[in-house]
């Protein structure tokens, strides 16, 4: 071999073995960045995993705090619907109480509401038509008791039942449906009470 082959050779041999280190360094740096890249998919993986499961959970929770709202809704509204039928039934009964139970409790209402004056009491047909024997001088016993005068009119006014006090054109509703009207709210709280 000559020297220039010699020359060429060596100059060969450290060329292949600068370009198998920087192949060796090269491979080495995209080993660390490929190693790098796959730490941080990994990391941010990670995170998406926390993130998504929050996600599912808070979303789990918000499902479960929206079904108990529409479960508390769904029996208040059963409650509710409970309490109406009773008040509904009891409004019904009192209006098919016999008449000598129904016109005791129409005495009792007109001493609660009865005025010192003169004035006229109204109920509407079928009550005035079912009055029982001895009624007007009830009414009149009632109304002296509290100053005043009542008459009974021939004429009727439509309501429900019970009656409408008239004084000096003023009217006092004492109908059986003002009166549940009136105190409606209350008789429900009572009702909740015993049911529930």
């Amino acid at each position: 071999m000559s020297g220039l082959d010699k020359i060429k050779s060596q100059i060969l041999e450290d060329a292949n073995a600068a370009a198998a280190e920087r192949i060796a360094r090269a491979k080495e740096e995209a080993d660390a960045i490929v190693a790098k890249a796959e730490e941080e998919v990994a990391a941010e993986s990670e995170k998406n995993a926390q993130r998504t499961e929050e996600k599912v959970k808070n979303y789990a929770e918000r499902i479960e705090s929206a079904c108990d709202m529409q479960r508390r809704k769904a029996l208040l509204n059963a409650k509710q619907g409970m309490i109406t039928d009773v008040l509904d039934k009891a409004y019904e009964r009192v209006l098919t109480l016999p008449a000598d139970k129904y016109f005791a409790m129409v005495l009792n209402i007109l001493a609660q509401y009865a005025q010192p004056e003169e004035g006229v009491m109204y109920f509407n047909k079928a009550d005035l038509a079912r009055l029982p024997e001895g009624f007007e001088a009830e009414v009149e016993k009632i109304a002296k008791s509290k100053g005043g005068s009542l008459t009974i009119s021939n004429e009727t006014k439509e309501k429900d039942g019970g009656f409408v006090l008239v004084y000096g054109g003023i009217e006092e509703n004492c109908t059986i449906g003002a009166m549940f009207s009136a105190r409606r709210d209350e008789w429900s709280d009572m009702v909740q009470k015993v049911l529930f």
